[in-house]
């Protein structure tokens, strides 16, 4: 099943009760208690989650309606609450006003529709000119919204770059992820996280020139690295031209979100067991013209998967 990321949902607080017509005995009053008021429905956030595939199969949420009043002025049953589960770091935009609600750590939880309130009963319609009123209100529709939700991944540090950098690999070697790797472009296609000392480390899909405007994989992954604290830039020493290749992704970051190219970033020379040292020499010069940060790295190469996990503990 294909990672979910994206999802639009339908949320309605619960219906009103209606209100009772009821009468103490003997018609000596009016007794119609009111109606309950319907369940709201609240977002809440799980760690449990990882996706939103839970919203492909339903897409309607609905918070249970209010009890009908009682006799003896008894207020009707209030309609349970509904909590609806997203992933850590998912956003909620409402479709018709365009307001945003991301829900994490800081705000787990959200109250997204009220319930509608329940109908009064007849007894209060009581008053000195209507001793004994026949007549009492429907309940009030719950509140409605239609949302579309985005899950952005939380996650500490972000690997991008060209197709075959390296990117999957080095997640593999550093956590317990189990990347399927390969040597043609989009391996990977769908964002992968692992964990290396309590730091989570996001493998984005692969970009190419003229991804933001829809060409290879596109630029929908990229929200996953709106949230990281550090981009980590994945070169391959076996690319001809690094710099075109590192140009050729920052442009792409810039038209989706100039704010990317702002993070802290790193660049990562990798597959450096290829070339001879010389060579590597000249491209990590080269690339240092456009960050101070270069480190060479190789799963085969021992002391280059020191320095990198180092670096990860370090920051």
């Amino acid at each position: 099943m294909s990672f979910i990321d994206e999802a639009k949902i339908m949320v309605k607080g619960g219906h009103g009760g209606a209100g009772r017509v009821a009468f103490f005995r003997n018609k000596k009053g009016p007794s119609g208690g009111n109606g309950g008021p319907g369940g709201n429905v609240y977002v809440v956030a799980n760690r449990n989650l990882t996706q939103l595939d839970a919203f492909i199969s339903k897409i309607k949420y609905i918070g249970e309606n209010g009890g009908p009043g009682g006799q003896n002025q008894r207020t009707g049953k209030f309609g349970d609450d509904l909590f609806v589960n997203v992933p850590v770091g998912t956003t909620l935009i409402d479709v018709s006003s365009k307001a945003e609600i991301t829900i994490n750590e800081k705000n787990p939880r959200f109250l997204l529709c009220k319930g509608g309130i329940g109908g009064r009963g007849n007894s209060a319609f009581k008053s000195p000119t209507n001793r004994i009123p026949q007549h009492a209100e429907q309940g009030h529709e719950g509140q409605e919204r239609n949302f579309k939700l985005i899950l952005r991944l939380i996650a500490n540090f972000g690997l991008i770059g060209l197709p075959n950098a390296g990117k999957s690999s080095l997640l593999n070697e550093l956590t317990s992820a189990n990347v399927k790797t390969a040597n043609y472009p989009f391996t990977t296609l769908e964002p992968n996280l692992g964990v290396y000392n309590g730091k989570v480390i996001a493998d984005v899909p692969g970009l190419i020139e003229g991804a933001s405007v829809g060409r290879g994989l596109g630029i929908k992954f990229l929200k996953h690295i709106e949230k990281v604290d550090m981009i980590f830039h994945c070169i391959s020493v076996e690319s001809t031209d690094v710099t075109t290749e590192y140009n050729t992704v920052i442009n792409e970051l810039k038209k989706y979100n100039p704010k990317l190219v702002e993070k802290k970033s790193i660049i990562f020379l990798t597959k450096i067991d290829l070339i001879d040292k010389n060579e590597i020499e000249k491209k990590v010069k080269e690339l240092k013209k456009f960050n101070k940060d270069v480190l060479p790295v190789s799963i085969y190469d021992e002391k280059s998967l020191d320095r990198l996990k180092k670096f990860l503990i370090s920051n």
